[in-house]
């Protein structure tokens, strides 16, 4: 059986535990958001989608679309596993601070992603491009916020 503060340190190694997944999550996820916001520049500024891909969704972009689009369209999918995958990772160690951001940046990732496929399907309104820069800000602060509160002498 076990003494009391024997539990207390396998609690408190567990709980360190999931902070350091938890900020490893946080941090991929805003790596990967910043390799895919200075893609997304690049798709916008020099890349022309092809007329066939207008309104083909998301498999003609990944499959037929330039390369750039496709690596575009296939790291918007990886976020949205990234995202995911931190929300569960919070869920499970119930720090609802980290909870909450994470919420908050799955629906701006996802925002952002329905924003592109209309970039796609559209030819590219502005309106598109600028919601999907704005939503992955978003997102980009909600991985920041995590990092930050996650940092906090509180969490080891």
């Amino acid at each position: 059986m076990r003494t009391s503060a024997e539990a207390d340190r396998v609690t408190s190694d567990r709980s360190a535990g999931r902070v350091r997944a938890l900020r490893r999550a946080s941090f991929s996820a805003l790596v990967l958001l910043l390799i895919q916001y200075g893609l997304g520049m690049y798709t916008n500024l020099y890349v022309t989608v092809p007329s066939a891909d207008k309104g083909g969704g998301l498999g003609k972009a990944v499959s037929n679309g330039p390369a750039a689009l496709s690596i575009h369209a296939v790291l918007a999918l990886l976020l949205i596993l990234a995202a995911i995958g931190l929300l569960v990772q919070a869920v499970l160690a119930r720090y609802w601070a980290v909870l909450a951001a994470a919420v908050i940046a799955l629906i701006a990732i996802v925002g952002a992603a329905v924003s592109g496929a209309n970039f796609t399907n559209a030819g590219g309104p502005d309106s598109s491009s600028m919601a999907m820069a704005v939503l992955a800000g978003v997102a980009m602060l909600c991985y920041g916020a995590v990092l930050y509160v996650l940092s906090s002498p509180r969490h080891p």
